[in-house]
């Protein structure tokens, strides 16, 4: 199938059972460094690199295969007189077969090198050659992933087909190892932006619905995303389960003291801060008992019996913490559809960008953070008292992890009523309220936050007459003057941000 290939490879896995039936059969072999002796180590014939360029390895290794006698080989054409001629004057051969993976920059990333050091990971020959085969796929196979190995090694025939499908790998495999590269070297969000990843190795039954396809990909160098977590018991995770447990913990990690966070359909349905975890579990169930029924809980300590006695208690897709007793596991194990994640990272800072594919490209921002600074707050009536200023900053993380438009009622450290998604504030707000009667009947002293600016005095009216007497938001409406007026009309005191909270 093969006569000619140049091998380069930092990753030597299952190099060695795939080359030997080749050279079997007769296949050349010309090599560069350390996979040069691997493979002379391993008893086959191998040719130096120099030998086919004629010229040694210099400075150090930085130039080896960046020579004529190398892409010459690469990227003739079959059956074209100018480049078989030019290929016989310098007596060689053409390559067909190409199996190169680049220096393990990313590895090197995650073992902290830096400056110099991670300079010198910086592959140039590797990305050089992989592309100039991948151009010439019509005559050439080119093999970057040893994963691939098995299935080539099983074919009787290499097709066109086949040499375009590895072509494609090798283009998507040079691009995300230059966008690692250009992210360490401190790209920012210029003319050009490019994103690399990796499959997590995850399997994913489908997307959001059966007819969908779903893949799952980690951010290149990532050591602490939710790829990371361990999968202790449970189904196979599914892509909505992703989307939700990735909003449980970017809510939980920016909560203060023992928290839990329960999420449905992307939106937190329950989340209360304790004074221990196991009260948070319970008040964050309570806060509204329905919703919760095929949720995901997400929390900030560690899990105990305790808590996993009371989540036993209920049906949920997903369970994650940063750590689990041995106990809890026990619980949980009688549950076994009940996806347990064990993320010891989950309260570490996300990556500072976001990304939405839109229609022909996709749109990039910096990640929102949840709360804003208090000693910027504007408070328009009595001071609040500690309670309720916890609450207030509480309520304001709770609403911006909403969708958009968003209110949230909080109490004690408790969300009592939460309305969200709606397409104009007033509903919002009436969403908010009836959750509050319905789970908790009439309630004194509850705090609402809104992600937005009240544009008329309408909800603020609702507001009053629900009992509401302290109201945040970040103020900014043509009408605020008239808002203003008619919470103080009706003893509400309103806290003004300056902060917009949208999540769309």
């Amino acid at each position: 199938m093969f006569r000619n290939a140049l091998v380069s490879v930092s990753d030597k896995a299952g190099l060695i059972e795939f080359l030997r039936p080749l050279a079997a059969r007769g296949l050349r072999i010309v090599s560069t460094g350390g996979t040069y002796k691997y493979l002379q180590d391993n008893g086959f014939s191998v040719i130096d690199i120099s030998e086919q360029t004629g010229f040694p390895e210099v400075m150090g290794g930085r130039v080896k295969t960046l020579h004529p006698n190398v892409h010459m080989g690469l990227l003739s054409r079959a059956g074209h007189a100018e480049d078989e001629n030019t290929l016989k004057k310098y007596g060689l051969a053409p390559f067909d077969l190409v199996i190169c993976n680049l220096y393990p920059f990313e590895k090197s990333v995650e073992a902290g090198l830096s400056g110099d050091e991670l300079v010198e990971k910086i592959d140039i020959g590797g990305p050089s050659m992989l592309r100039g085969a991948a151009k010439n796929f019509e005559r050439m196979t080119v093999v970057c992933d040893p994963q691939d190995y098995k299935w080539i090694g099983s074919l009787s025939e290499m097709t066109i087909e086949h040499r375009k499908r590895l072509a494609a790998r090798v283009f998507a495999h040079t691009a995300a190892y230059d966008s690692l590269v250009a992210a360490k070297l401190g790209a920012d969000l210029g003319v050009e932006f490019s994103l690399g990843g990796h499959d997590t190795g995850v399997e994913l039954r489908y997307g959001e619905n059966p007819q969908q396809k779903a893949k799952w990909y980690r951010r290149l160098a990532d050591t602490t995303g939710m790829h990371t977590a361990e999968v202790l018991q449970g189904k196979p995770l599914s892509y909505n389960n992703i989307l939700d447990l990735e909003a449980a913990a970017g809510l939980v990690r920016e909560l203060d003291g023992p928290s839990a966070v329960a999420v449905k359909h992307n939106n937190p349905c329950g989340v209360a801060s304790q004074a221990n975890l196991k009260d948070a579990v319970l008040t964050a169930l309570k806060s509204d008992p329905v919703s919760v029924f095929g949720g995901i809980i997400a929390v900030n300590e560690k899990l105990g019996q305790a808590e996993a006695e009371i989540l036993s208690e209920i049906f949920l897709e997903c369970i994650v913490a940063p750590d689990f007793s041995a106990e809890a596991i026990q619980v949980f194990a009688k549950k076994k559809n009940l996806r347990i994640l064990k993320w010891k990272d989950i309260l570490r800072s996300p990556d500072e960008t976001e990304i939405r594919t839109v229609a022909g490209g996709f749109v990039i921002q910096s990640a929102d953070k949840k709360g804003s600074d208090t000693h910027q707050w504007k408070f328009l009536g009595q001071k609040p008292s500690a309670q309720v200023m916890k609450d207030l900053v509480f309520a304001e993380k709770v609403c911006s992890s909403l969708k958009s438009n968003s209110i949230a009622l909080v109490k004690n450290g408790q969300t009592v009523g939460l309305g969200m998604g709606q397409v104009n504030r007033v509903e919002a707000v009436q969403h908010a309220i009836d959750r509050m009667r319905t789970h908790h009947g009439s309630l004194k002293d509850v705090v609402l936050a809104s992600d937005a600016f009240f544009p008329f005095p309408d909800s603020i009216i609702k507001l009053g007459e629900a009992g509401i007497r302290w109201v945040l938001q970040p103020g900014g409406s043509v009408n605020d003057a008239s808002v203003i007026e008619q919470a103080a009309k009706m003893d509400i005191n309103m806290v003004l941000t300056a902060t917009r909270h949208f999540r769309h």
